[in-house]
């Protein structure tokens, strides 16, 4: 049975001065549940999303391996494209979200699907050539982190649901989760 954690060295959480790779299993490790599961470069979990109602729920929350809430997303219903809150747990300020999401208009966007704030930060996720391919890029348009379909060390794919994310030095790592998982919800796939 082929791996499905990248083949790069281990790093430590606490220095993120390195390029760290992610590998994303859009399968969730709750039974009957929607999410997914995050495994760093040496195969061990460090993120899980679960949507325990159903597929494309309003709230899903980015935890830890063992169950802790690192971050709760809320959708919207505002407008036509929605948005949804992003809310630090345990944060005091509960009215106030940590970021939001918004859905783009593809006909005014182009190939941008999503745009994140943070109030003095602006993130874009704009879809690649390819099934499940998209960037993330910040306010400079410096790309942030990648998503890929993942590949075995063979060169083939290891299916729709395992990707690979690759993210750039001091970059928050919930922040880019929970973009991702925006996104798969926009994508119906969570």
């Amino acid at each position: 049975m082929a791996k499905i954690h990248p083949k790069t060295p281990s790093f430590s959480p606490e220095s993120n001065q390195t390029r760290e790779v992610f590998t994303i299993w859009m399968k969730s490790l709750v039974f009957h549940s929607y999410g997914c599961t995050v495994f760093d470069s040496s195969g061990e979990i460090v993120y899980r999303v679960e949507n325990y109602t159903k597929k494309c729920s309003n709230e899903v929350y980015l935890m830890d391996l063992r169950g802790r809430v690192l971050v709760t997303i809320r959708r919207k219903k505002l407008g036509l494209f929605g948005r949804w809150d992003c809310y630090i747990w345990g944060y005091t300020n509960k009215v106030k979200p940590w970021f939001s999401v918004k859905k783009c208009c593809r006909i005014l966007m182009g190939d941008v699907v999503c745009q994140a704030f943070d109030g003095c930060n602006k993130y874009c996720l704009e879809e690649l050539a390819g099934k499940a391919a998209f960037k993330i890029a910040d306010t400079n348009k410096n790309i942030v982190a990648e998503v890929k379909q993942k590949q075995s060390s063979s060169g083939y794919s290891l299916g729709e649901d395992v990707l690979t994310l690759v993210v750039e030095p001091h970059v928050d790592h919930r922040l880019i989760m929970s973009i991702v998982t925006v996104y798969a919800l926009i994508n119906k796939k969570m």
